[in-house]
C-alpha cells in the first residue's frame, strides 16, 4: 500500500513539472513573437537595409540622363559609355555597363523624378561608376530652331534656364550621391554645337563656360566626383566630331569623350 502510494505520488510531481515545462515553453515562445530578439530582427530586416549596402563592382558603370548618354548620333549606338567600358578593359580592368538609363531631350528638372524609380536606383546602386550626361536640353531646347536659325535665344533668356537649371542640377547630384555615395560620378561637361552659327557663338560659349562652372562648383561638394570637359574638343572640331544632327556628336565624338572619362577615371 505504502508503495503503491509513492508511485502515484512520483507519477503526480513527474506530471507537474512536465506541465510547468510546457508552460515555461509556452510563455517564451509568445514573447519572441512578440519582442524578438536583435539577431531575429536584423536577419529578418526591410529591403531598405539591404539596398543600402549593395556591392557593386567597383568599374561597373551606369550611364544616366539625356540622348548624349544614350549615345544618340553615334551609328554603331556605342556611345560613350559602352565605349568607355571597352577602354576601361583593354586597359586591364573588368568592367561591364550594368545600364543605360539615358533619354532623348531630357532636362535635369525631368530627371529629378526619375531618381525616386525603383529600377533606377537599382541600376545606380550596382554600379562604381555612374556617368552623366544633362543640362543640354537645359540651355538649347528647340535645336531645330536654332539650326534653322529661326530663334536665337535672348541674354535675358540664357540667364534665366542657367539660374533654374542650376537648382536642378544640384538636386540631381546630391539626389544620386544619396542613391550611391561610393560610386565615382563623372560628369560629361557641355559644349557649344551653334559655335559656327552666327549668332550663337558669343551667347552659346558664354552660356556654356557659366553652365560648366556651376556644374563644377556642385559636384565639388562632393567626394568621389569627376568633372570631363568637352568644350574645346568640338569648338575646333565641330564638323569633324558632330553628327549630320548638328547637335549630338558622332562616333568620332563620343571616341573623344570616352577617352577623356577614361584617362580622368585611371587617375582617381
Amino acid at each position: 500500500m505504502n508503495r503503491t502510494s509513492r508511485i502515484w505520488r512520483w507519477a503526480g510531481i513527474s506530471s507537474a513539472m512536465s506541465t510547468l515545462l510546457l508552460l515555461a515553453g509556452f510563455i517564451y515562445a509568445v514573447s519572441d513573437i512578440a519582442n524578438p530578439s536583435a539577431e531575429a530582427r536584423l536577419q529578418g530586416g526591410s529591403s531598405t537595409h539591404t539596398e543600402k549596402n549593395v556591392k557593386a563592382g567597383a568599374w561597373d558603370v551606369t550611364a544616366i540622363g539625356d540622348s548624349l548618354a544614350k549615345g544618340t548620333g553615334d551609328d554603331t549606338g556605342r556611345g560613350f559609355a559602352r565605349r568607355t567600358v571597352d577602354l576601361l578593359n583593354k586597359e586591364g580592368e573588368t568592367s561591364k555597363l550594368v545600364n543605360n538609363l539615358g533619354i532623348n531631350g531630357l532636362t535635369t528638372e525631368e530627371l529629378l523624378p526619375m531618381l525616386e524609380d525603383p529600377g533606377v536606383k537599382y541600376a545606380l546602386q550596382h554600379a562604381g561608376i555612374i556617368l552623366l550626361s544633362i543640362g543640354g536640353n537645359d540651355l538649347f531646347n528647340g535645336t531645330d530652331t536654332l539650326t534653322a536659325g529661326e530663334h536665337v535665344p535672348t541674354q535675358a533668356e540664357i540667364d534665366a534656364a542657367i539660374d533654374e537649371s542650376s537648382k536642378h542640377f544640384g538636386e540631381v547630384v546630391a539626389q544620386i550621391k544619396k542613391i550611391n555615395v561610393q560610386a565615382l560620378l563623372v560628369y560629361v561637361s557641355l559644349y557649344n554645337p551653334f559655335s559656327d552659327l552666327e549668332g550663337m557663338r558669343e551667347i552659346g560659349n558664354d552660356a556654356v563656360a557659366r553652365w560648366n562652372a556651376m556644374a563644377m562648383n556642385a559636384l565639388g561638394d562632393y567626394e568621389g566626383t569627376l568633372v570631363v570637359p568637352t568644350y574645346d574638343l568640338f569648338t575646333q572640331n565641330s564638323s569633324r566630331y558632330l553628327s549630320s544632327d548638328h547637335f549630338h556628336p558622332n562616333g568620332d565624338g563620343y571616341q573623344a569623350i570616352a577617352e577623356r572619362m577614361a584617362q580622368g577615371i585611371a587617375r582617381e
